[in-house]
């Protein structure tokens, strides 16, 4: 069971329909491991039904309505549904994993970590994949943006806690941290981040421009 959520008004923006698609995706994947959070997104959605049902219809136009007539008329193609036969992949990420973890393009960021980008969401965010070796640790570093985390598998811990599978973390300018995985297995996690990492340690502050670099490399 997660012990990390979205925060309430964070969830509430995703019942809204508000948020960005890249930070939509990392709360949809934890919706799945987390029964709280999707009883409170039922609430939210109910909520929001009921304050749409109190609002007076507007008047359309005779354009619009004929515009919507024949957008109905219009012949529907439905999409191929994306066959996943991973159990551990979370069906919201099947449409960027088919098959399983080991089939994506990692690529080696230190001796314990790899990571493989997902994609790019239209403001520049990037959606990637972390897998960090057991033990494994990142540099300390803070952010320039905000860094969503859902753990997937195994577990780490910061100066501020452990999160296990579930969890969903989120990070900004105001953190300083250096994660550390635990012992016993790797760590696989969907991170999404608005802007680089910045590191704060004194070999590796000279990875700074690299990182800037690759994150708004398309």
């Amino acid at each position: 069971m997660a012990n990390h959520h979205p925060a309430p008004e964070l969830l509430a923006a995703f019942s809204a329909g508000s948020l960005q698609l890249s930070h939509a995706l990392c709360i949809s994947t934890h919706l799945e491991h987390c029964d709280e959070c999707r009883s409170n997104l039922m609430r939210l959605n109910s909520m929001g039904a009921n304050l749409m049902e109190e609002l007076k219809p507007a008047k359309a136009s005779e354009n619009l309505k004929s515009s919507v007539l024949s957008m109905l008329d219009d012949e529907v193609t439905e999409a191929t549904p994306v066959i996943n036969r991973d159990s551990r992949v979370p069906r919201a990420l099947q449409q960027f994993i088919p098959d399983d973890y080991d089939s994506l393009q990692w690529h080696r960021v230190s001796p314990s970590i790899q990571a493989a980008r997902l994609c790019t969401d239209s403001n520049g965010s990037k959606v990637e994949m972390l897998r960090i070796k057991p033990g494994g640790q990142v540099p300390s570093h803070t952010h320039t943006g905000d860094e969503y985390t859902m753990l997937l598998e195994g577990s780490f811990s910061d100066e501020s806690g452990v999160y296990k599978e579930g969890d969903f973390v989120v990070r900004d300018g105001r953190h300083k941290h250096k994660p550390m995985v635990t012992e016993d297995r790797e760590c696989i996690c969907l991170t999404v981040t608005d802007a680089p990492i910045e590191f704060t340690g004194f070999f590796t502050r000279w990875l700074n421009p690299i990182l800037r670099r690759d994150h708004f490399a398309h």
